[in-house]
């Protein structure tokens, strides 16, 4: 059965999507059957595994709607052993849509039973933002990767993330667990990247990942061509620093 696993946290341009679609191809790379859903309207997992967003039929969106089955929505990427539950920009209006649903804070785990079986990691892109799609998200997970910044206005959005997990807990999802905090866009030579890390390790030392993944033009470059890093350039710093991530949640979760 699927290891479900959302890479959330409401503050943008941490390097969430970058994450998500660079575990799963990692864990792709190591033997694992991985379906990675976009569930970010912006759509940028979807273009980063190679799918055009643009006229997609079959979405997210149809999936939390019921409008089509899960199965008639996944579709095979280039990349070894992974999936793709695609999106683009007309997820948006799910946000309000999913209020018409008794159920609308289970319709992604519900929507997820039939293929959980298909699976060794399921893992999700939420938006940058603590909204309904990304409590559908986390009511539907086993656990949580947060990827987050060296810089104390990250420090502050952690703790409102936390604040949040711990209503989903109550309320949706009581054995949903914190899986780990993952360092990005890591910089060793900064001070403030010493005095965050040391603030997180004083709060949060058992979720640090061991591996950082640090600021790499290869990483920045990948999205482009549409594919994960390693198949970009698998020799770069950030395909192997994914990689051993990707190994450290084997491990740990």
């Amino acid at each position: 059965m699927a290891k479900i696993i959302s890479l959330a946290n409401q503050k943008g341009g941490v390097g969430k999507t970058t994450s998500c679609v660079n575990i799963a191809a990692s864990l792709g790379l190591l033997g694992y059957r991985v379906l990675v859903i976009d569930l970010d309207p912006q759509g940028n997992t979807t273009s980063g595994v190679g799918i055009t967003k643009r006229g997609l039929k079959g979405t997210t969106k149809e999936l939390l709607n019921g409008e089509m089955s899960v199965r008639e929505i996944i579709r095979e990427t280039p990349y070894e052993n992974l999936s793709v539950i695609p999106a683009n920009t007309t997820l948006t209006s799910s946000e309000f849509e999913l209020f018409d649903f008794d159920d609308n804070e289970y319709r992604m785990k519900n929507a997820l039973e039939e293929v959980k079986d298909d699976f060794d990691y399921i893992l999700i892109d939420c938006p940058p933002s603590l909204g309904r799609l990304t409590v559908n998200a986390l009511t539907a997970s086993n656990g949580i990767i947060v990827p987050m910044q060296c810089e104390f206005y990250a420090l502050e959005g952690l703790s409102q993330l936390m604040i949040t997990v711990k209503l989903i807990q109550k309320h949706y999802n009581p054995d949903l667990n914190v899986s780990g905090i993952l360092i990005t866009m890591y910089n060793a030579r900064l001070l403030l990247s010493m005095q965050v890390i040391n603030e997180l390790k004083r709060h949060y030392d058992d979720k640090l990942f061991e591996t950082k993944i640090s600021r790499n033009v290869k990483l920045s470059e990948a999205p482009s061509f549409g594919k994960p890093v390693f198949y970009h350039d698998k020799n770069s710093k950030g395909a192997k620093e994914y990689l051993d991530i990707a190994k450290e949640i084997v491990s740990r979760i």
